[in-house]
Formats: structure tokens, sequence, C-alpha cells
């Protein structure tokens, strides 16, 4: 895709929606690394489900810890890989405390280093948190990128890379989100909705889709 298209992409999903957020439900920088940890290979309405109860009692990581393993079990057990999660949200905790004196670092090397957090993760709180201009590649992204022809990739890495060499400046703090959006509600997996896009003719998909046939109304 040009420049010229890529500038066009982005203006026009800025237009649509000016102040993109993320559809996770936090209070704090703290709850906000929780609730993405749990994301993974999770819908973020079965996420905000789970830790609404959570949230209103567990704000710090000390009272995450002094809540155990099997306490948030009880509150997490409705999304995937509840065990898992519970584990490493616990010990992420422990070190937050340990060794940030509570607080979830600024640093995207040191979230990294904390359980269950990987790149991706990193880069949602860096970016949502402390308006650092990161490239989160979720399956959403990858496939708006790879689909568009936005920015071509065969690895999340790999697409996160061309994502940061093109987005150009107005739109790369905002992009994570939009992107994230257009691909869970226009660009979907099975059927984009091609249709109601407002970047359909930018983008490099051929096999357009059309909009669904109106249901006949029924004589009498």
């Amino acid at each position: 895709m040009k420049s010229a298209d890529i500038f066009e992409f982005y203006r026009r999903l800025a237009e649509a929606n000016p102040s993109p957020e993320t559809e996770l439900a936090y209070g704090n920088v703290y709850q906000l690394l929780v609730a993405v940890v749990m994301s993974a290979q999770s819908t973020d309405v079965g996420v905000n489900k789970a830790t609404k109860k959570l949230f209103e009692t567990v704000k710090m990581p000390q009272q995450m810890v002094a809540l155990g393993e099997d306490g948030l079990k009880q509150h997490i057990k409705t999304i995937g890989l509840f065990n898992s999660k519970a584990k490493n949200v616990i010990a992420l905790s422990e070190i937050l405390i340990r060794d940030h004196g509570g607080e979830v670092p600024a640093d995207r090397d040191l979230l990294e280093k904390l359980p269950g957090v990987g790149r991706k993760t990193a880069n949602v709180v860096m970016n949502t948190a402390f308006g650092a201009e990161t490239f989160a590649v979720d399956t959403h992204i990858f496939r708006v990128g790879n689909r568009t022809g936005l920015a071509k990739g065969k690895s999340p890495l790999a697409v996160e890379k061309a994502l940061d060499k093109k987005t150009p400046g107005p739109f790369r703090l905002g992009a994570h989100h939009w992107l994230i959006l257009h691909g869970r509600y226009i660009c979907k997996a099975r059927t984009p909705e091609c249709w109601r896009c407002p970047v359909a003719d930018l983008c490099r998909y051929k096999p357009k889709t059309a909009a669904p046939f109106a249901k006949p109304v029924s004589a009498g």
C-alpha cells in the first residue's frame, strides 16, 4: 500500500472514531495489566464480566497477593486458561511488590519479564497506560495488516515492525486501537463486512463481500 493510501486509511478510521480506547474495563494501570493478561485467548467482554467484582476490591498487587491464587480463580473461572492466568497474575503481583515498589514499570523490557506478559501484552500496556507509540499485534491486527495490505508479515513481530515503519506520525498513538476495533467489528475473520467498510477502496483484499440481501416481506 502506498504512503498516501496508508495516510488516508488511518485518516478515515480516525474520522469515524476520533478517540479510540480499549474495550477492557480497568481503574488503574495495575488493573489494566491484569485485564490484558486475562484477555489472552478470551474476549474483552468475557474478561470484563470476570473482573467486575474482582476490581471492586483488588486495586493493587498487595491486595491480589492477599486474595491468593485460589481466591482469584473463583473470580476468573469463566474465562479460558484461568488456572495458568491466576498463577501468573499472583506471580507478577509478587514481583511488582518485590522489585518495583508495587508499581507497574513504564518499560516494555521490564514488563516482558513478568509472568504471563508477552510482547503483545507489554505493547498494549505501554500504549494504553503510558502513551507509547507501540503496536500490539493480536489476531485481529495480524489479519487486518495482511488482508488489507497495510502491513504484511508472516509473523506478529513482522507485522508489528511493518506498522512501526509505515504508520504516519499523527496516527501512531491510536493505530493499535483503530486496527483492533476495525478487525473486531468490520474486517472480521470469516466474513469481512466490506460493504460497510470505510477503507474498502484502499484495501488490497480482492473478493469483497456484498451487503446481505434483505429478507422478503411476506404478503398479508
